[in-house]
């Protein structure tokens, strides 16, 4: 992804993608200072949650948390001015999960969303081309289809990050390849897992 000002690219290798637990990550955007800062914040908070309790929070519950997080802090001197996009894996019903979460403190459940400049073309094309019940390939053709959308469409060149979440845990995947699933497929599936944490060990003991 990019990251920049104005009409200026500041930088071209921006990971705006942060990894929460073994089945959860977030994609954020917004102003600089504020992103970073609310991506660590959220990153440390499920992990203390994950060493306390000795599993990590599901997505339901972590977008409850994020989303009071927000509301909170536009109510204080110094609000967070960032939106993100939230999705993970729950393990214990089977099932993914979605949620667009502004800088207003605003969660919806959606099937399909997008935030940044990219989402006066994506959005139309997704709801063009999305459908209930995908499987991963569908899912990354549509993706694909949107990504094109945004070179054609926009004036302001992006380089893109591409994650895929499932029950094996989060996955790096090369969007711009011809077939991203055949590749994945064909690697070791370790390797091909973008973070084991925050997935602290069992033994680390913390009291009140």
């Amino acid at each position: 992804m990019s990251a920049g000002r104005s009409i200026i690219r500041m930088k071209s290798d921006e990971n705006k993608i942060k990894a929460l637990g073994p089945h959860l990550a977030m994609a954020y955007g917004g102003e600089p200072g504020d992103t970073n800062n609310f991506a660590e914040y959220v990153e440390r908070n499920m992990r203390l949650y994950h060493i306390r309790n000795h599993y990590p929070l599901l997505p339901a519950s972590a977008s409850a948390w994020i989303r009071r997080t927000l509301a909170e802090s536009i109510r204080s001197r110094h609000p967070y001015s960032v939106n993100l996009l939230l999705a993970g894996y729950d393990t214990t019903t089977s099932k993914p999960h979605l949620y667009w979460i502004d800088y207003l403190g605003t969660k919806a459940v959606v099937p399909y969303a997008a935030h940044g400049m990219g989402v006066y073309v994506s959005l139309s094309t997704m709801d063009k081309w999305w459908f209930n019940d995908m499987n991963k390939r569908e899912g990354v053709e549509v993706l694909k289809k949107c990504i094109d959308e945004v070179k054609k469409r926009i004036t302001v060149h992006f380089n893109f990050n591409c994650i895929l979440i499932d029950k094996d845990g989060i996955h790096q995947i090369n969007i711009e390849s011809q077939d991203p699933l055949s590749e994945l497929e064909s690697k070791d599936s370790s390797a091909s897992i973008v973070v084991d944490a925050p997935n602290p060990p069992l033994d680390v003991g913390v009291t009140a």
